[in-house]
């Protein structure tokens, strides 16, 4: 498994108002919650000022590479409805701070 970068950002099908304002926002979470519980996620979140306007956000992900993150992230009810869309996905090769993401993944 190798780490990678994710940018998922506003769709077509996002709905102005920001995060609050998504129809399935539980659905949303829970579909994120699971890839996190399963470890395909190491961390996710809105980037900084996006949160109540036209949504960016950075995902950390372990996967054995880009074909399986497009292919999961392809079930989040969010993408289904062209709310969110992928902009780029990047390996990541973590110098600084590797042994605390190692402690936090054990």
């Amino acid at each position: 498994m190798s780490l990678y970068s994710v940018i998922r950002e506003a769709g077509p099908g996002f709905i102005d108002g920001g995060i609050p304002a998504q129809p399935d926002v539980a659905d949303h979470a829970a579909f994120m919650n699971g890839l996190a519980e399963e470890g395909l996620i190491l961390f996710a979140g809105p980037l900084a000022g996006t949160e109540t306007g036209r949504l960016r956000a950075l995902l950390i992900m372990s996967a054995d590479g880009e074909d399986e993150i497009r292919r999961r992230l392809h079930d989040d009810p969010w993408v289904r409805t062209d709310r969110l869309v992928i902009t780029s996905i990047e390996p990541w090769n973590v110098i600084v701070g590797a042994d605390r993401l190692a402690a936090s993944r054990a």
